[in-house]
């Protein structure tokens, strides 16, 4: 069968059909001043291609330049200062050794508490730049240069630049989101760059050489997930922040000409393709006086058994403290560890400011101890408690710090009495992150006290059983532990008309009546329960309460001293016979 048309080359002359002709157009291997016969259109004479209306309408100068002119061996200068950047940072961070943790966090990695409570967005541009040993940033820096060094030959500059900067910060946005890790490397840089190669492979198929076409755009697909699965199989990699850095380049690059097929820019355009990137950078950097006031995110935590409600940042976890039973933190270890921890202790009736600074001092000695607060404590450090109020209750405020070779910490502990109870509040974050403590500020404003669970359970029997006298008494105690004695006394009121020989329930009865200031009414409870019980040492002691109230010193030393005969080895009332009689040598 004779072909339609005749294309004279170097070589010869070269019979094809019209879809062969075309395909070579479009690929730029017919020059306008290529020599072509066309039976149907140029008879037996030869012409220059530009002459047919076929040439004209398939041909594109900028692609077939791009076809014939396209090469990767310039050498990527831009690419090589860029991983001389990371060698420097590498050579400065590293210079003790591999980065641990605290290190990492310090210099600058992604730490999603401190991007999400502090507004600390340059964390996910400064990770890109970190490494945690020389294999790591050796790996990186290997695949990057030749893979970036292929992209710095395709586009112009500031796009490349834009892809690396948009590819970087992606992978670490991606990591904060689906990843608790602390996180940092180049390696989302360099899924970027695979991501841009495979997109240019599959968009250019046709232009490319045949050359590049074997490893650029499905060709590299077993590569990124050779990768993949080295990530996967590998302990300590945020596989999260690669797909995320991979899918960032695909985005990307689908939006980039090379540099071949693009028209010469005007004065502007550098400007304006850089806008981008200068816009992203912009926002990470200054993004923290912009969007840190509304950070962070809170949510409202309630412990049934404390009866206390607080709110605490979003992603904080539960966890143990050494400070606290009931505890909070920012789900980072050492160094850039924040926290929150409370605890009830029951002290005892009567808690007036000076009780409040007892306990407060007993709570410094005792709970401040470098031993008790770790093995790696150097130093504590308290000041003199304040006077402050939260939640509508006068309270104490202590700050403090305890240095650990790896920093310090700082603290702020709230003393808030409740009835019988002290809450003790307990707020610490790092020195170097001074903005948690305004997020310490923001917690401790939104304390508030709630019903604990036993009194709603001992309300939850007395309404089950209304004529119940151990009902009505355990509601009682339970409202005067909580700071209700007014509505204790009523309630223990009526358990004793139950059960007039309860001295137990005269003796809580007593207790609500002193804690509501009530003393002549506490002491007739007192004086009746040791009526009926003369040899309960509990009833003596309340008594004594009642007659310390009265100002009668003697008479409450000598029901202490009944009840110390009664119990020998109380060590509480041994300690309060001891203080009484001291007062009573004073004023004799």
């Amino acid at each position: 069968m004779s072909q339609p048309l005749t294309l004279r080359t170097e070589t010869g002359d070269e019979h094809l059909d019209l879809l062969e002709f075309e395909a070579r157009v479009r690929k730029g291997e017919v020059s306008p001043q290529s020599l072509v016969r066309l039976p149907a259109v140029t008879g037996e004479r030869f012409v220059a291609a530009a002459e047919l209306e076929l040439f004209r309408s398939l041909h594109e100068p900028k692609r077939a330049h791009f076809a014939r002119a396209f090469s990767l061996t310039r050498f990527p200068f831009i690419t090589s200062g860029i991983i001389l950047l990371h060698l420097s940072v590498f050579l400065y961070t590293a210079r003790n050794g591999p980065l641990d943790l605290d290190e990492m966090v310090r210099f600058g990695a992604k730490a999603g508490p401190l991007i999400l409570d502090l507004g600390q967005l340059w964390r996910l541009f400064t990770a890109n730049f970190l490494h945690r040993d020389a294999l790591h940033i050796g790996l990186n820096m290997f695949v990057l240069f030749n893979v970036g060094g292929m992209l710095e030959n395709t586009y112009r500059t500031l796009d490349y630049l834009w892809l690396l900067v948009f590819t970087g910060i992606a992978t670490m946005t991606t990591s904060l989101f689906l990843s608790d890790a602390v996180s940092l490397g180049a390696s989302g840089m360099v899924y970027g760059c695979l991501g841009g190669l495979v997109v240019l492979g599959i968009k250019y198929r046709t232009l490319l050489p045949s050359r590049y076409r074997r490893v650029l755009g499905e060709a590299a697909i077993p590569t990124v997930l050779g990768l993949f699965l080295i990530g996967v199989t590998s302990k300590g990699v945020d596989n999260w922040a690669h797909v995320g850095g991979l899918l960032a380049g695909v985005t990307t690059a689908a939006f980039m000409k090379p540099r071949l097929l693009t028209d010469e820019a005007r004065w502007w355009g550098p400007a304006l393709r850089a806008l981008p990137s200068l816009s992203v950078l912009a926002v990470v950097f200054f993004g923290q006086p912009l969007f840190g006031a509304w950070l962070p995110r809170m949510h409202l935590e309630h412990s049934d058994v404390y009866g206390i409600s607080v709110p605490v940042p979003k992603g904080w976890t539960y966890g143990a403290d050494p400070l606290g039973s009931l505890a909070w933190f920012n789900g980072l270890p050492g160094a850039g560890r924040a926290s929150f921890a409370a605890e009830a202790v029951q002290v005892g009736e009567g808690l007036g400011a000076e009780e409040v600074q007892a306990y407060a001092k007993r709570f410094v000695e005792e709970r401040l101890e470098p031993r008790a607060l770790g093995s790696d404590v150097l130093r504590v450090s308290a000041e003199q408690p304040v006077p402050v109020r939260i939640f509508d209750r006068d309270a104490l405020k202590l700050s403090a710090h305890y240095d650990k070779p790896s920093g310090t910490t700082m603290l702020e502990v709230y003393f808030v009495p409740r009835g019988e109870l002290v809450y003790q509040l307990v707020f610490s974050w790092p020195e170097d992150f001074p903005r948690y403590r305004r997020v310490a500020e923001q917690m401790a404003t939104g304390v508030h006290f709630d019903e604990v669970k036993s009194l709603r359970e001992a309300r939850a029997q007395a309404l089950l059983f209304p004529n119940s006298d151990a009902a009505l008494a355990q509601l009682g105690t339970a409202l005067r532990l909580q700071g209700e004695p007014l509505q204790a006394a009523d309630v223990l009121s009526a358990a004793v008309r139950a059960e007039p020989a309860s001295a137990s329930y005269r003796r809580e009865l007593a207790l609500s009546w002193l804690q509501a200031g009530e003393v002549e009414r506490a002491c007739e409870a007192s004086g009746a329960a040791v009526l009926y019980a003369p040899e309960d040492p509990e009833a003596l002691e309340v008594d004594a309460r009642c007659e310390l109230a009265r100002g009668h010193l003697l008479r409450a030393l000598e029901r202490l001293q009944a009840a110390r005969v009664l119990a020998p080895r109380d060590e509480r009332l041994r300690a309060a016979e001891q203080k009484l009689s001291n007062e009573v040598g004073k004023v004799r």
